[in-house]
């Protein structure tokens, strides 16, 4: 049997486990001793762990290192197409990229963040990709404060609670009590703003999804400031994103 750690609040193989992962992610592939000395463990239990997921799928080995294999993949594949919130943004998620002609976004929130669960440029030299899968703090991202303007309070402070409001350029909000107003603003009218927060020179709105009470993610439109300056995301955009999120629940209500 598996010991737990010290605090009681896990198990050491699992700690183990996932530290690896964590760190063959970060290096871009690693080897045993690379990996062994980066998390503290003997080589011999490195090499068990690494030839289990081998075996599964989850690492494969290329020129004597370990990379991510694409059983990773098949798992986030699942994860993303079980949020019914998905299938029913992904054919209006096109249609915004094309009318605006800017980058449309869908994110959901988990453990305090959001995630970017798909993206789309149409025309646009883009590489969505990047982006997809990847975490935001919610307090600097248009799409993360739409959800938090819809969250219970007690919620949206276990949150600033957990992550802090770290600064991500020198526009992020760091200050509770702004944020509380913006979050306020957001929720009144309908959208949130994001003037290069979180990426310095990118603007971007956002509106939240909301069905049956709740909200289950956020759509946005990003781009450069030039492209994207107050009136525009204020105007337009909002608009389009409003029409965007009617669409979404009405498809959430008839699936």
């Amino acid at each position: 049997m598996a010991s737990e750690t010290p605090e009681g609040g896990g198990i050491k193989s699992d700690e183990t486990l996932f530290d690896l992962v964590e760190h063959i992610r970060a290096a871009d592939g690693a080897g045993v001793t690379e990996l062994a000395s980066a998390t503290g463990r003997a080589k011999s239990t490195v090499h068990g762990h690494l030839s289990t997921m081998r075996d599964r799928g989850f690492v494969v080995k290329r020129d004597g290192e370990y990379h991510l294999g694409l059983e990773f993949f098949n798992y986030g594949h699942h994860v993303r197409a079980r949020r019914a919130v998905y299938d029913a943004a992904l054919p209006v998620l096109r249609d915004v990229a094309d009318d605006t002609g800017e980058t449309a976004w869908l994110m959901a929130h988990e453990n305090g963040r959001v995630i970017y669960l798909d993206g789309r440029s149409e025309g646009l030299d883009i590489n969505v990709n990047s982006l997809i899968g990847s975490w935001k703090y919610m307090h600097s991202n248009s799409g993360g404060k739409a959800i938090l303007s819809h969250l219970p309070e007690e919620e949206v402070d276990e949150i600033l609670a957990r992550h802090g409001l770290p600064a991500q350029t020198e526009a992020t909000v760091t200050d509770r009590e702004r944020l509380n107003e913006e979050l306020a603003e957001a929720r009144e009218r309908g959208y949130a703003l994001n003037f290069g927060e979180d990426l310095s020179g990118i603007h971007a709105v956002a509106v939240p999804l909301v069905f049956e009470g709740s909200v289950v993610g956020s759509l946005a439109v990003a781009g450069p400031a030039h492209r994207l300056p107050r009136e525009r995301c204020e105007g337009e955009l909002a608009d389009r994103l409003s029409a965007a999120a009617n669409d979404v629940q009405l498809s959430l209500t008839y699936r």
